[in-house]
């Protein structure tokens, strides 16, 4: 709004006082914050699944564990981002059991879904299935967990040691989404898993000082 204002006894001389009045302004405020709640999509709290032992009692002790090392793979996380692995029960005679690999896509992603191979197909099957027939998310989510939890899915085991970081641990949880890996853990790294990255970094020169009742 602009007002003029004219002094007396002069034609010529004006002065005018500008003032603009915001009051508008609120409500316009209050309609785009009220069409932004309405229009955008809340974020959904994600969450990661977590498998528990089964309370089998008919399963013995060996044959869990001959299921468990047939299934197994470890993961661990060194210094300098590198990133290393076994499968099954580790081999502190040979250094070569233990893998050095990438974050990249060719690397720990690539072994990861060589193990979980029919599961990450189903699960790719799955999704296609969901864009063509409008499958709701629970549903999908349903028929996702039954095709990751089969029996034969592998049981990743992530170890980071002291020199490893935070990103490491992310990127390798990362892995597990990824590759559709249902059972993972992540546990303290032993000294038998410091054994093995310190007989790989000296290509094998700690074999002779096994002492396997220490690892």
């Amino acid at each position: 709004m602009a007002e003029v204002e004219q002094k007396d006894g002069s034609s010529k001389q004006k002065k005018f006082t500008i003032r603009v009045d915001f009051t508008p302004m609120v409500d316009m405020n209050m309609l785009l914050i009220t069409f932004f709640m309405l229009c955008t999509t809340l974020s959904k709290p994600q969450t990661m699944e977590i498998s528990m032992p089964s309370n089998d009692k008919n399963i013995t002790e060996e044959d869990q564990t001959k299921v468990a090392a047939s299934r197994a793979i470890t993961i661990l996380l060194g210094g300098d981002d590198r990133v290393f692995y076994y499968a099954g029960e580790p081999n502190y005679e040979d250094y070569n059991s233990l893998k050095e690999v990438s974050f990249r896509a060719d690397g720990l992603r690539a072994v990861l879904t060589e193990r979980n191979y029919d599961v990450i197909q189903k699960i790719n099957e799955l999704k296609r299935e969901k864009l063509e027939t409008n499958m709701s998310d629970e549903d999908f989510n349903k028929k996702a967990s039954e095709i990751k939890n089969v029996k034969t899915a592998p049981v990743v085991m992530i170890k980071a040691s002291d020199e490893s970081t935070y990103e490491n641990l992310i990127d390798a949880l990362d892995e597990m989404q990824i590759c559709s890996i249902s059972k993972y853990a992540i546990v303290d790294m032993a000294e038998g898993d410091l054994f093995l990255l310190e007989n790989y970094e000296s290509k094998g020169g700690l074999t002779d000082q096994i002492d396997k009742s220490q690892l």
